[in-house]
Order: C-alpha cells, then sequence, then structure tokens
C-alpha cells in the first residue's frame, strides 16, 4: 500500500523522530530481520494517541514494538509503522500498588519492587520484556503470571481513544490476554502486591536469577522461550514442558544455518550471530515437526512473527 500519506502526517507531528527504513534487528532480541517501512518511538501517552489516530486515518499497518522479547521479524521486514514503546516511569501509591508505564523494562520494576519492600513480582525476575509485554502475554513463570498481580491497564484504541480497563476485562489465559485479539496498545498498568521484608524478597529474586542462569542463554541472541507449555494439569504447575519434549526428539543436536538449539534447554533457539530469520523459523518448523511425529502434539509458538514469512518457511 501506498504509505506516504501516512508518513507526510506522521511527519508534521514527530519531525525527524520519524524514520523511515529502520533497521528491526537493532530492536530485537533475535538480532534479525529487516526493515520497518516507517518507526516512531512514543514516550507518552498522548504521542501514541496521536500516531494511532493518523493510522487509523491512513489505513496503514502498524505494530507496537516493546522490548523486541519474544519477536521474529521477517528479513523481508515490515511494510508498516512500528511504533516502539517508550513510555516509562515506576512510581509506588498507596501501601503496595505500583504504577508503571508499558515501556518499562520488566526486570526493572522487578527490582523497583524489591527496594520498597513490595512482593508478589519475584516470578518475573529475569523475564525478557517490557511490562506492556507482559500483560500483553501474560509472562509468567513458577506458577505465578502477571495477571496474579494486576489491578488495572490504561489502553489506547484503534481510533486514539484512551481509556482504564480492570484485569477481568483481559480475559487473561495461558500466555494470551484479550489484547492478542483487540490488538489494542497499553501505556500503562497498576499493580497491587504485598509488604514484604526487602532482603526476603531479594533473595527470592536472586535464587530464581541463579536458576534461570544456570539453564539459560546469558550472552547469546535469543527471544527466550519459542514454544508454548501445554496446558496438563498432572504436571508440576500445571503445564507439560515443551522443552521436555523437544529434549526428548534431539532437539539439542539441530541447527539450521546459523540457527541453532540452546544446549542447555532445548525450547530455546539461538542466533550465534550469523542466523537470520529465515534460518529460525525454518529450525522451529522442523522442531515442531518432530514433535507432532513422535508426541502427536502440536506446539504453538509464544513469540509473534512480525512480517511476511512465506519465503523463509519450509
Amino acid at each position: 500500500m501506498d504509505i506516504k500519506p501516512a508518513v507526510e502526517k506522521l511527519h508534521e507531528i514527530f519531525g525527524d523522530r520519524l524514520i523511515i527504513g529502520e533497521s528491526l534487528a537493532e530492536h530485537n532480541c533475535f538480532a534479525t530481520g529487516g526493515k520497518a517501512a516507517a518507526f516512531i518511538e512514543v514516550f507518552e501517552t498522548t504521542e501514541l494517541a496521536q500516531a494511532i489516530r493518523i493510522v487509523a486515518e491512513t489505513g496503514i499497518p502498524a505494530f507496537m514494538l516493546g522490548g523486541g522479547s519474544n519477536l521474529l521479524v521477517a528479513d523481508s521486514g515490515y511494510e508498516g509503522l512500528v511504533i516502539k514503546n517508550g513510555i516509562v516511569g515506576i512510581r509506588r501509591e498507596k501501601e503496595a500498588e505500583l504504577i508503571a508505564g508499558a515501556g518499562e523494562d520488566l526486570q526493572d520494576l522487578v527490582d523497583f519492587a524489591t527496594g520498597s519492600g513490595l512482593t508478589g513480582l519475584e516470578f518475573a525476575a529475569g523475564i525478557y520484556g517490557t511490562v506492556g509485554g507482559a500483560v500483553y502475554g501474560n509472562a509468567g513463570a513458577y506458577g505465578s503470571e502477571i495477571k496474579d498481580v494486576l489491578v488495572s491497564a490504561q489502553i489506547v484504541d484503534h481510533q486514539g481513544n484512551t481509556r482504564t480497563e480492570p484485569a477481568a476485562w483481559f480475559e487473561f489465559g495461558y500466555r494470551s490476554s484479550k489484547l492478542k485479539v483487540t490488538r489494542e496498545y497499553v501505556t500503562e498498568v497498576r499493580l497491587a502486591l504485598k509488604p514484604g521484608r526487602t532482603e526476603v524478597i531479594a533473595h527470592k529474586v536472586d535464587e530464581i536469577l541463579a536458576q534461570r542462569n544456570r539453564k539459560l542463554p546469558i550472552k547469546e541472541r535469543t527471544a527466550g522461550c519459542f514454544f508454548k507449555n501445554i496446558p496438563d494439569k498432572k504436571e508440576k504447575f500445571g503445564k507439560l514442558s515443551a522443552g521436555k519434549l523437544l529434549d526428548e526428539v534431539g532437539a539439542k543436536q539441530l541447527h539450521v544455518g546459523g540457527a541453532r538449539v540452546f544446549e542447555k534447554h532445548a525450547n530455546i533457539l539461538i542466533n550465534n550471530g550469523t542466523a537470520n530469520s529465515g534460518e529460525i523459523r525454518q529450525l522451529s518448523k522442523v522442531l515442531k515437526n518432530m514433535v507432532k511425529e513422535k508426541f502427536g502434539i502440536e506446539l504453538q509458538e509464544e513469540i509473534t512473527l512480525l512480517g511476511d514469512f512465506k519465503e523463509e518457511t519450509v
């Protein structure tokens, strides 16, 4: 489609902050993928609302980018507007509530809660991504999820209108929320935690980070777990590990070009420094087929695919 009308309107508001042809490899954890036709980072809810009104007026495709975790961008890029969420800031309200910008790093939020003597977010220690992304995908670990602490969130709809919705509105499920259907945009969240002893909370956070560091990549380029675990009440935390199934089909021995499976965790794919998104996608398809063939289980991607992958799959 012709994006020129949208670009002209966006430039009127954002000036040189609007970037044409921004490399999305610079904005995702795999460090792969092509360019965005147009790119803007917003720092206030009002700026996001302005951008979305232009999206509505012109019909240009739009995608909200957080920390770039749980994301695989096509090598051909994205023929639309990528809006990076730079709305940050954390503050405490009442005795044990935190207000955080959706663009805030999730680990920074965990650190703020810990330093404030507030418990309830320890499970999120070490999870890649932003606060808004955590709400979008109902991020969780060790039996807890963001839905357990969310009170409400401020949202910008597709007409650029702002409203606040309670936690129940999001219809949270395993690694999912209503936002995956409505595709609306989170700008700020309110969380309800509990007072606790700072040293006890910090110890729990350190324990979780240590566990993650033992089995998860530290320096490698990765988006974290590629596939969702499978709901199963008989398993610990009610989930059958996708990593366990992948391990049993020999996933850790596999690679496609510069994309490989992490040697310590079969559900994590890594860019060894030379991979492109097509190779990562091809490897994921091979893994899905192997699990389907042996166990009859269709693994579901936890990550989001952005762009056209038609020419990049096996």
